[in-house]
């Protein structure tokens, strides 16, 4: 059989009905689709008067000399009569245009003009250029311009409501470039006031409902504080002032304009969620397109207006381009440059928000990889000496004195020993870095809980970062992804060389032996086979007790525990795994229970030593804090003699 060639032949009373539901997902959108199409007739003739085709009539314009059209478009509601009419007073269309182009689906009348002007005048953009039309009747109209009336359907007759379309005009049109005015046939006319002295005032001329300038259109120099933060408020109904602000302003090699603001949160109470309102020539398109805005950067609230966007027939979603990509990019790039700059230019700022904004810098961190190199070295970390460090900062810290501690018995303060980690003459530095990370971070979850490893780390004169909130885990994961060398610890993860005094190897071998037997005693007394017992000489003599637990085991339990909230389970296997307890053998009762550790006096203390570790790191399970308040009342007896 050959091939045939012909026309599709297509039923307009079936084929409406589905560009209607597939197009138009949102009932509303032919408002904004008909305010879009009379600002373009506008735009139109305002082209053509720039160029000397068109002289606006005097009644069409402001009255100043010289002056050119004043483009105005009006919606009008009519409950009783059940229509909504849309007139403006732009280029209107010859029978022969209408005939041209509302008979075909897909064939704009812009994108002729656009191609008959493009060289003459592209001082204005054109908001159309793809679409279907509408069927009119003869018109009896002597001036310039076009009245769309639409009969509502049963289903449509909320349209007939001032205020249902007056919000339809404030989502997609509040900042459409000719001015708009609504209005409603059936409602009285305002009346005149009077002043205090009993004159008669004139009602207030109608005003319109969008503002045709909004402050992205403007260049960033023009453009005051306390404008910003007003438009902040307008748009995002947001009672708290932002904290600062990017203004997006690129014309090449695409046009694009808008304003990123840092919202001001409280993390610990308030949901982090973010819009970012997506404009093509001031008409509103959708919140948060993924496409064009970056992930993390909805956390954010803004305005981005890019006429070049790709958009389908119905404006609502875009078509697949790798434009938008580059668009997507550029954002990322400019908030980077923002931040960076300000922690170069001005640190004291940057430190004070850093608390707020660092949620989104983490976060995208996390889910952005051109952000996260360039804000890699940006990142501030505050430490426990409330000073904020930029990660190159965090790697440089050492020592920085030489502090102080008491000795348990005499009460006397010792002098801590800082150890020198300058690599000696003939020392192979590369079998160092062999033997441990070449840089390691000690951060803080808990202030108040870890506050013994806190004051050991002060007093040996070191610092860790403090980092509490959920986010950081995974944090902490890709910066050590990302940075070859740097490892994260917690500040109980370890008890690091600088807290230590120096051990004989006779005194290292006898701690051994009495870790073992101590360790033989609480597993059986705990019942907890997985424990670990060191015996160190800690440099603080008042410690007698603490609890480390490896970084790989800690974060080996956030793991399990978020798999645990999941529903999958898997705890219990793994709560008491990494668990070493440290006994300071210069502390009198560390003494006592190494050299007598089968003593009922003895295991009574090493199970006390072990719970009191245990509080500085976690809550007591209900049946751990009744031994533990049981054996304390025990102790207390004995010390009283009174048994």
């Amino acid at each position: 059989m050959s091939n045939k060639h012909g026309s599709l032949s297509i039923s307009c009373e079936n084929i409406f009905p589905i560009i209607k539901k597939w197009m138009y997902s949102d009932q509303d959108i032919f408002i904004r689709e008909l305010v879009s199409n009379a600002c373009d007739a506008i735009t139109k003739l305002k082209k053509l008067e720039v160029i000397g085709e068109y002289q606006a009539p005097a009644d069409q314009t402001d009255g100043s000399e010289g002056a050119g059209l004043k483009g105005r478009v009006d919606v009008i509601v009519d409950n009783k009569a059940k229509t909504l009419k849309f007139i403006d007073n732009g280029i209107g269309m010859t029978a022969d245009e209408v005939d041209k182009y509302i008979n075909q689906i897909a064939f704009s009348g812009a994108t002729d003009f656009l191609n008959k002007y493009k060289d003459k005048s592209d001082a204005d953009q054109i908001i159309g250029h793809f679409g279907l039309g509408l069927y009119m009747t003869a018109g009896t109209k002597t001036t310039s311009g076009t009245e769309i009336t639409l009969y509502l359907n049963e289903d449509c007759l909320k349209y007939c409501n001032e205020y249902a379309v007056r919000e339809v005009l404030d989502k997609y049109c509040a900042f459409m470039p000719t001015e708009i005015y609504l209005s409603d046939v059936n409602a009285e006319p305002p009346k005149p006031t009077k002043d205090k002295d009993g004159n008669e005032v004139p009602p207030e001329a109608p005003k319109p409902i969008n503002d045709i300038h909004p402050l992205w259109a403007k260049t960033p120099k023009d453009c005051t504080d306390e404008e910003y933060k007003e438009f902040y408020r307008k748009v995002f109904h947001d009672y708290k002032e932002p904290l600062f602000w990017i203004h997006l302003n690129m014309d090449y090699p695409f046009n694009l304009k808008g304003i990123l603001y840092f919202p001001k949160i409280n993390i610990e109470y308030e949901s982090i969620e973010g819009v970012i309102k997506l404009y093509n020539n001031q008409v509103f398109i959708a919140d948060n397109i993924k496409e064009v805005i970056p992930e993390f950067l909805m956390l954010l609230k803004g305005v981005i207006d890019c006429p070049d966007l790709p958009l389908n027939v119905s404006r609502s979603a875009l078509q697949n381009d790798g434009f938008v990509t580059k668009i997507s990019d550029y954002i990322t790039k400019k908030v980077a440059e923002k931040l960076s700059g300000m922690c170069k230019t001005d640190k004291e700022t940057y430190e004070k928000y850093w608390e707020d904004i660092s949620p989104f810098v983490k976060y995208g961190y996390l889910r952005n990889q051109k952000f996260a190199e360039k804000i890699n070295d940006f990142i501030l970390f505050k430490d426990i000496n409330d000073k904020y460090l930029t990660l190159p900062e965090c790697l440089d810290v050492k020592p920085t004195e030489e502090a102080e501690v008491t000795d348990a018995e005499t009460g006397e303060k010792v002098e801590a020993e800082v150890v020198d980690e300058t690599p000696k003459d003939g020392e192979n530095t590369d079998e160092k870095k062999e033997e441990k990370p070449e840089h390691t971070i000690y951060y803080v979850t808990n202030e108040k809980q870890q506050g013994q490893y806190i004051n050991m780390f002060k007093s040996a004169g070191m610092t860790a970062v403090i980092l509490r909130h959920n986010i950081d885990t995974p944090f902490m994961q890709q910066l050590e992804m990302k940075n070859e060398g740097v490892k994260f610890k917690r500040i109980d993860s370890d008890v690091t060389d600088t807290m230590k005094s120096e051990e004989t190897e006779d005194e290292t071998k006898s701690f051994k032996e009495k870790a073992e037997s101590i360790q033989k005693v609480l597993r059986e007394a705990l019942k907890k086979e997985k424990l670990e017992v060191s015996v160190q000489k800690l440099k603080d003599a008042t410690i007698a007790s603490m609890m480390t637990l490896s970084e790989e085991s800690r974060r080996m339990q956030d793991m399990m525990k978020m798999y645990s909230m999941n529903g999958l389970g898997g705890m219990d296997d793994f709560a008491d795994d990494g668990q070493t307890l440290i006994l300071n053998a210069n502390h009198p009762l560390v003494k006592k229970v190494m050299d007598t550790p089968e003593d009922e006096q003895s295991k009574l203390i090493s199970e006390q030593l072990y719970d009191l570790a245990m509080l500085a790191n976690k809550q007591l399970s209900p049946a751990e804090m009744t031994a533990f308040i049981t054996r304390s009342n025990e102790i207390m007896m004995q010390v009283a003699g009174l048994k």
